[in-house]
């Protein structure tokens, strides 16, 4: 019938039982008259105790020896699930990023697929074989071993499914589709039946959990049929991801997200002269590191403000460039670590005032207090204090209707706010 690219996260492979439960959902699509490819994370929480033992042995790992410990971890879950798989009477073998060829930057930690060499895909295919794929990695032109970055798994498998032109792309989770929400937080929420490629876009940079930015965008590019299933309930056709021009938009917002794993930096006392902006931001960007939100206060006495949100886990990196920056060099530096981002998304704000107010008014109503605000055609983003992040997010749900009258099903551990 066509190719079906399946996959599954780290919870759905934690443990035995459920990578057997994994190899059935697997050869379920196989006996449908499917050839079937599989991308993988790493067992559970595999990829965390990694990283926890390179930190006990240094407190600075080098970026690429990470990438040679890291990568190991979805070798186990690809083995262990080829044999399932096998033990099943059906035909399977593992290949990790560099057998396949998937070809990266020279980018350690979190580099981008640039290609992906399909010979040996098409070659176990043609066999009858199930193929089992590490996601979350690759190599470059070099042969050296690379990692995507937290959620790569993702891209791995919409990547793959583009180079194969298949059929569509299954992303198996912990809950049953995308929810306009996390449901911890709001357990009623609305689950969408389809979203839009740009929708989930934003959500995914803004914090929704469910997948990972760049694997949307691929699926955008390539225009790749994506959908959110649960690992649980095979029934459950989930969520279908699809371009905004094949929907009918009835809701002007569409989900609402928080982020909390960025700081807030503020730059007082910078010179207020053609280039400062240039200098800093640029330094940022040589030593790839990426700003979101970005304020500038109005010039007083020969000087300015700049105050700026990276990732928590570039806050290091960003000391040290603003440091080598002449300009910067005298001015007095406040990070703020307590923020949360909290943003509604949808493709139904296009050309509907009064949302933003709308937003601003039901923070205003829980005494949330806005730090710094920023806005897209379909998204709008307020910087509030983390404590307030949970609070926000029940308002905002509640402003614009994305509750409903049944319990959201969560059968894993979402990130925490």
């Amino acid at each position: 019938m066509g190719i079906i690219v399946q996959k599954f996260g780290g919870t759905s492979v934690a443990d035995p039982q459920k990578i057997h439960n994994v190899a059935k959902a697997v050869i379920r699509e196989k006996e449908n008259g499917n050839d079937v490819v599989v991308v993988v994370s790493a067992m559970g929480h595999t990829t965390d105790y990694l990283v926890k033992l390179a930190n006990e042995v240094t407190c600075n790992p080098d970026s690429r020896e990470m990438d040679m410990l890291l990568s190991t971890g979805e070798q186990v879950s690809i083995a262990l699930l080829a044999m399932a798989i096998q033990a099943n009477g059906y035909k399977a073998v593992s290949m990790n990023g560099q057998q396949v060829g998937i070809i990266t930057e020279c980018i350690h930690s979190k580099a981008r697929i640039v290609d992906i060499k399909t010979e040996k895909l098409q070659k176990h295919l043609n066999a009858g074989k199930i193929i089992v794929v590490a996601g979350f990695q690759g190599v470059t032109p070099e042969g050296e071993i690379t990692t995507l970055g937290r959620g790569g798994s993702d891209t791995s498998a919409v990547a793959i499914a583009a180079a194969l032109n298949a059929q569509r792309c299954d992303i198996y989770t912990d809950v049953e589709g995308v929810y306009a929400t996390d449901p911890r937080i709001v357990p009623n929420v609305k689950k969408a039946s389809e979203i839009s490629y740009e929708e989930m876009l934003e959500l995914a940079r803004v914090g929704a959990n469910v997948l990972h930015p760049r694997s949307v965008e691929t699926a955008k590019q390539f225009n790749v049929p994506l959908r959110v299933r649960s690992s649980f309930n095979l029934d459950n056709l989930g969520t279908l991801i699809i371009g905004v021009d094949n929907m009918e938009i009835y809701k002007p917002v569409a989900g609402v997200a928080a982020d909390s794993s960025q700081v807030r930096i503020l730059l007082s006392n910078l010179p207020d002269i053609p280039g400062t902006a240039a200098k800093l931001f640029g330094a940022l960007a040589k030593n790839n590191i990426s700003v979101d939100m970005i304020i500038q206060s109005l010039a007083n006495n020969g000087t300015n403000s700049i105050a700026f949100t990276v990732a928590s886990d570039d806050l290091n990196n960003t000391i040290e460039t603003l440091n080598s920056v002449e300009s910067s060099k005298s001015a007095e530096i406040l990070i703020d670590k307590d923020i949360a981002k909290v943003s509604i998304v949808g493709a139904g704000m296009v050309d509907r005032p009064g949302i933003a107010a709308d937003m601003f008014k039901s923070l205003a109503q829980k005494d949330i207090n806005i730090k710094m605000i920023s806005t897209s055609e379909i998204k709008i983003s307020c910087l509030v204090d983390k404590n307030k992040a949970s609070d926000a997010i029940k308002a905002l749900c509640k402003e614009f209707g994305l509750e409903s009258d049944e319990k959201a099903v969560v059968k894993g551990d979402l990130p925490n706010l």
